[in-house]
């Protein structure tokens, strides 16, 4: 099992290159969010925007467009309940989409994740993360022909793979994984595992400071800004992977608690260093 380092964040965090244009680094769209879970959408969405990507947009519930403009206002916001043809264009011009942080499991959110599901393009990348990747489970829903990345915790990846807690071993998440022949799978937890076909690798940094709700979103959101600008590969999600307990590593030295907010506003001076060293 490769093991993760800083070298390979160096590889893959980049200088940009002079002569760019926000086009250059990734559409990125954000579907999640809800009246109780909406911090989950802004959350992501913040991590994205700080960790380069060059546009992104929320399609979420109207409760959270005024929070999100506050907090965020490079964001653009779409109201997922309106008829989902009227938003579409914004789905299929996405490089890449991400559905799932504070959706929730309602009849509404299995319709919305049914719709981008069947509208998702091979040439796209789909991140499925948080209650889409329980809903998937629950219902048993087919996945489509896309650039997927699952980034479930060992709980969301027992109900999708069968597999308990106890049986996730490398050769069994492997086997069972056979069966999403284009997806990466990120196994978040206490030394997370990335999955890409026969690659394994994993995580020796990270630890409990980072042990806070939000944490899983905003890996989410920096693991869709790195896949925006550098490619979507192993390469670049094992480097997003890294960064977001990098910089909640650095944190720790002097906090008790790594809070997801702290950690996205960390996130432009960490990639400087990465790019410039």
């Amino acid at each position: 099992m490769q093991i993760i380092t800083d070298e390979l964040a160096r590889q893959v965090i980049v200088a940009r290159p002079a002569i760019s244009h926000k086009g250059d680094f990734g559409r990125i769209l954000i579907i999640g969010g809800s009246q109780q879970y909406g911090g989950a959408a802004i959350m992501s969405a913040s991590a994205a925007v700080y960790a380069g990507a060059g546009l992104v947009s929320v399609a979420s519930d109207l409760s959270i467009l005024a929070s999100l403009h506050t907090s965020l206002p490079e964001a653009m916001f779409i109201d997922y309940r309106q008829p989902f043809v009227q938003w579409a264009p914004t789905v299929q011009a996405a490089d890449v989409i991400v559905i799932g942080p504070g959706l929730g499991l309602s009849a509404f959110a299995l319709l919305l994740l049914k719709q981008v599901l069947q509208a998702a393009q091979p040439e796209q990348t789909l991140l499925i993360d948080g209650s889409a990747l329980t809903l998937i489970a629950r219902e048993k829903l087919a996945l489509p022909d896309a650039q997927l990345i699952l980034t479930p915790h060992q709980m969301e990846w027992a109900r999708l793979s069968g597999l308990s807690i106890e049986q996730q071993t490398v050769a069994n998440t492997q086997t069972v994984l056979a069966d999403y022949s284009k997806a990466t799978l990120v196994l978040k937890k206490h030394h997370t595992e990335i999955y890409h076909q026969t690659q394994v690798s994993q995580l020796m940094i990270g630890g409990p400071a980072m042990a806070t709700g939000g944490s899983g979103d905003t890996l989410t959101g920096i693991i869709a800004a790195f896949c925006g600008q550098f490619g979507t590969n192993y390469q670049t999600i094992s480097a997003a992977v890294y960064t977001h307990s990098a910089i909640s590593d650095q944190l720790a030295q002097k906090q008790y608690v790594t809070l997801p907010t702290q950690m996205i506003q960390a996130l432009p001076q960490f990639m400087a260093q990465m790019a410039h060293q």
